[in-house]
């Protein structure tokens, strides 16, 4: 028979020969991610009688969501967290400003190809970036791994998306991914898994990579998978080095040995071919990430605030974008128009030292915008950020239900850093094309 990368991943994760779409497994994860809910997650596992997490090195730990902590129910769970992760020993624990959990663990390479990773977090979809089968689940089924060590999972099935040619200057993984979102609308993809193939993915920079699989959570899919290449290998095993000092050349043949790939006759429950040199920047308008349409037809609606963050698009190469638009090519910096705010988090603190470096935060200070330690910030409406009623921000995050941010009578509409920096700059939603290339600076309060 021939196999998808999900029925090979959950096979090797069950230990079994082979696995088929709609199989029940018992699966051994290499990685269990949890962020803030740790807490809650430890009250119910103590509910469960466990006393000791059965594999403390296979977890990861991160407080992201609420950091600094905005209050002091907050700080009050952050301290339960860390008393939790010490008398169990978990050496895998990131502390508030180290960065958002999937943007830290790639960074610290504690997933490698063909791995299993669950997260009580819906976007663990993420990892997939990296060739792992990433999945989110729910806290008390986190409760049961730490107790066990193992948990029972339908094997999905697969829906492939081809991906041909290369993006146009201006367009990015995220409108890809929008793309995608329009074309499969929110419920197809419901307990399946998505495949990115086709030639168009040795064309998109790794971090570009990272956008896709943690876009597909929207499509509610159970994980999504990109195939990993020597890019990647390279990334980790440097990584892996640098933490262990062991040769670089051994740990890269090593992470290499573990990739998965599907088979090329692998049966799919559906197959959709995206050309990316015919996609343009597109947004995505409230209430939901699949309604997508080109940025034109937004084109002059009014910004309040534009948010630059989030684990989908605050990375070294989302904020040089950004910094791009803001910054002319005489090197004086555009600023951000009246009556809108800029609000710039990086993904985690690696980032932050890099833009820093860079220059970029530079960039965006002289433009008149803030920036957040690193972490959510105002994505699920916790702090930093967080809009008044009747505002509309454009965020390069993930979603935009009503209510996401904190604010049920506000609007969010999803975009790319481009986007999102660019209409910032315009104080309304503009193609990014038209800031870059107008020559007419006063047009947009330069």
């Amino acid at each position: 028979m021939a196999y998808t990368f999900a029925e090979k991943a959950l096979a090797r994760a069950a230990g079994l020969p082979s696995a088929v779409a709609g199989q029940i497994v018992d699966a051994r994860p290499d990685v269990v991610l949890s962020h803030d809910n740790t807490a809650a997650i430890a009250r119910i596992f103590h509910d469960l009688g466990a006393d000791r997490v059965q594999h403390p090195e296979r977890l990861a730990i991160t407080l992201d969501h609420a950091v600094p902590a905005p209050t002091t129910q907050h700080a009050a769970n952050h301290a339960e967290v860390r008393r939790f992760v010490a008398e169990q020993g978990i050496p895998h624990f990131f502390e508030a400003g180290r960065g958002i959990c999937h943007q830290v663990i790639s960074e610290e390479a504690l997933v490698w190809p063909g791995q299993l990773i669950l997260g009580a977090d819906s976007h663990t979809t993420h990892f997939g970036w990296l060739g792992a089968f990433g999945a989110g689940v729910g806290r008390s089924e986190i409760a049961a791994l730490w107790a066990t060590g193992e948990l029972w999972l339908r094997v999905p099935e697969t829906i492939l998306v081809h991906l041909a040619g290369r993006l146009p200057p201006w367009v990015s993984a995220k409108d890809l991914s929008l793309w995608v979102l329009r074309r499969l609308g929110p419920e197809a993809g419901i307990y399946c898994a998505v495949e990115f193939a086709g030639p168009g993915i040795a064309g998109l920079s790794l971090e570009s990579r990272m956008v896709l699989p943690n876009m597909m959570a929207e499509a509610g899919v159970k994980n999504a998978y990109v195939p990993p290449d020597s890019a990647v290998y390279a990334w980790l095993a440097g990584r892996v080095a640098a933490r262990t000092g062991q040769p670089e050349g051994e740990c890269l043949d090593r992470i290499a040995a573990g990739a998965l790939f599907p088979d090329a006759d692998a049966t799919y429950l559906a197959r959709q071919t995206v050309e990316l040199g015919e996609l343009q920047p597109f947004v995505a308008a409230p209430h939901r990430p699949d309604n997508v349409v080109p940025v034109s037809a937004l084109a002059g609606i009014h910004v309040d605030q534009a948010f630059l963050g989030t684990c989908t698009n605050a990375r070294l190469e989302d904020l040089k974008i950004a910094a791009s638009v803001l910054r002319r090519p005489d090197g004086r910096v555009r600023h951000v128009a009246p009556g809108t705010r800029l609000l710039v988090i990086p993904a985690s603190s690696e980032v932050l030292r890099a833009a820093l470096a860079a220059g970029y935060i530079e960039t965006f200070l002289a433009a008149g915008g803030m920036i957040g330690t690193p972490g959510c910030g105002p994505c699920m409406g916790n702090h930093m950020g967080v809009p008044a009623p009747g505002e509309v921000t454009i965020s390069s995050a993930n979603r935009n239900f009503r209510g996401r941010m904190g604010t049920a009578e506000s609007e969010v509409y999803l975009a790319s850093p481009a986007v999102v920096a660019a209409s910032a700059v315009a104080g309304h939603i503009v193609d990014p094309r038209a800031v870059v290339e107008t020559g007419d600076d006063a047009e947009w309060g330069a």
